[in-house]
């Protein structure tokens, strides 16, 4: 059977990751050239003239945050450059900006489940068991149509959990990332700018706790509860 080519842990772990490739390069490109376009829209140039309005991943790439991106779920990428004193209303301008990545990443997720449905409903025509084999094809599939099923619906499931993560993630209102920006918008500038000069500190401390597991519980809530829902809307 062609699934025996598949069979075990260490092929598996392989074949996610390269399925996982795509969806990373996707993901974090559409996720920073949201950030630089929402910019120039509001008036910032800056991302536009140095070429970063673009979904080629290497002017976006970040290496740390693509294999941390890849081999734990969540990262980043090379900022985009947004230079705030071309926003008519700095605050709420930057927050637009900050808040495009995130959401550009969940309408992503929309589109891989959406794909996702399209390719259950292919399937449940193209087996006379239906969907109830559907289902025992995502365990076990035994011949080479439930084959490629399997791992396109692998490869849709992934897209959809990497951008609700990676959303999730950069929601959290923390320096550097795109929550904080938002965050702007709640506070007084004084008492934002204040919080700034601890950017480093802030980043080491959300490194640390990321790495001792401390945010998995948080995000991994907060990640089920929007796939829950776009898998509402869309099943």
């Amino acid at each position: 059977m062609l699934s025996s080519l598949f069979s075990g842990d260490i092929q598996g772990f392989i074949v996610s990751l390269l399925l996982s490739l795509p969806i990373v390069f996707l993901a974090l490109s559409v996720h920073e050239t949201a950030h630089g376009y929402v910019a120039y829209k509001l008036g910032d140039p800056t991302a536009h003239s140095l070429g970063r309005l673009s979904l080629n991943p290497v002017k976006h790439l970040d290496p740390i945050g693509f294999i941390c991106m890849l081999f734990f779920g969540f990262g980043w990428a090379k900022p985009v450059p947004v230079n705030t004193r071309y926003f008519k209303k700095p605050k709420r301008d930057m927050a637009l900006t900050g808040l495009a990545g995130p959401l550009s990443n969940l309408l992503l997720a929309f589109i891989f489940a959406i794909l996702l449905r399209a390719s259950v409903f292919a399937w449940e025509r193209l087996q006379p068991e239906s969907f109830t084999y559907f289902w025992y094809a995502l365990v076990a599939p035994s011949d080479f149509a439930g084959l490629c099923f399997y791992w396109l619906f692998q490869f849709l499931l992934i897209g959809i959990n990497l951008n609700v993560t990676l959303a999730v993630f950069n929601l959290i209102p923390v320096p550097p990332l795109d929550g904080s920006r938002i965050f702007l918008v709640l506070l007084p500038s004084n008492l934002y700018f204040k919080v700034m000069q601890y950017e480093r500190y802030i980043y080491i401390a959300l490194m640390a706790a990321l790495f001792f597991g401390l945010l998995d519980g948080p995000i991994n809530y907060v990640t089920n509860l929007f796939m829950d829902l776009i898998f509402m809307v869309t099943f």
